[in-house]
């Protein structure tokens, strides 16, 4: 079966997802792995770090990679494949660092209440008189949206440390939580186009052994980052947005209602605190 195929086939049975907001991240099978063992993850999209699967399909990314003691390797899975990454784990003990970049989708706002709590949700309150400044219809908002997403597994001890890959925007972990010294602040770095995003929104979705999960609030500082205190046991999703214009975004005479008029980046990072 060719890939066109296959993507067809599994996007038709997808429930259509609404225009509302929806993290994205890499999940994998086990936060802690030994040397040698199989490393696996899959690709979830949801709500409230609850959410479906989604096979490796090349066409809908732009980067697939690991990174392992600084050095990045290019992954290709067959397509298909669930989970999307399933590969042998370093033969030494290490921090190892998952990363994805996704392909443009677009989503269509229908009812313009919907796009403007996404917009005060993810902490963008100049967005409606931009959109009005501009000229841009309330009745049909067009809007692309890629995701930026790395995951942290240790093999063995988990040792070393995460540094910036050079996605559009991306959290950098600045403190290892598989460290044997781990005090349970887990310090990270916010950036966008290479640059720290200061005063920004990060959203904090804790899941507790017992599968509950509690979502809070937390901002960058003046240099991009920011200390959120997370508790041994529990698995973490941090996720923060950027809304900007789309770039091929046009107003008077050019505005076409049925392009994107905005584009959402969202960054994502997930990991584990162990026990």
């Amino acid at each position: 079966m060719k890939l066109s195929q296959l993507s067809a086939i599994i996007f038709s049975i997808l429930p259509a997802l609404p225009a509302v907001a929806h993290e994205y991240w890499l999940s994998p099978l086990n936060y802690q792995v030994e040397s040698g063992e199989k490393i696996a993850a899959h690709f979830r999209n949801g709500e409230e770090f609850v959410g479906s699967t989604f096979p490796y399909l090349p066409n809908r990314l732009n980067r697939f990679e690991i990174v392992v003691e600084g050095q990045a390797y290019n992954l290709s899975p067959r397509a298909g494949d669930n989970p999307a990454l399933q590969v042998p784990a370093p033969g030494r003990d290490g921090l190892v660092v998952v990363l994805a970049e996704t392909t443009p989708s677009k989503v269509i706002y229908e009812e313009w209440e919907k796009f403007l709590s996404f917009a005060e949700h993810k902490d963008f309150p100049k967005a409606e008189a931009d959109h009005s400044a501009n000229g841009w219809s309330q009745e049909k908002v067009v809007e692309s949206y890629t995701r930026h997403v790395k995951t942290l597994i240790a093999t063995g001890t988990g040792v070393g440390d995460d540094a910036p890959t050079g996605m559009t925007t991306e959290f950098v972990a600045l403190t290892n939580p598989y460290d044997a010294d781990f005090d349970g602040q887990m310090k990270v770095a916010l950036f966008y186009q290479d640059e720290p995003r200061a005063d920004a929104q990060v959203e904090v979705f804790d899941r507790a052994p017992d599968d509950s999960v509690t979502i809070s609030l937390h901002r960058t500082d003046a240099a991009g980052e920011a200390v959120i205190p997370v508790t041994a046991g529990h698995e973490y999703l941090f996720d923060a947005v950027v809304l900007r214009p789309a770039a091929a975004a046009q107003t008077g005479a050019g505005y076409d209602p049925d392009q994107p008029v905005w584009e959402t980046l969202w960054a994502a990072l997930t990991f584990a605190v162990p026990q």
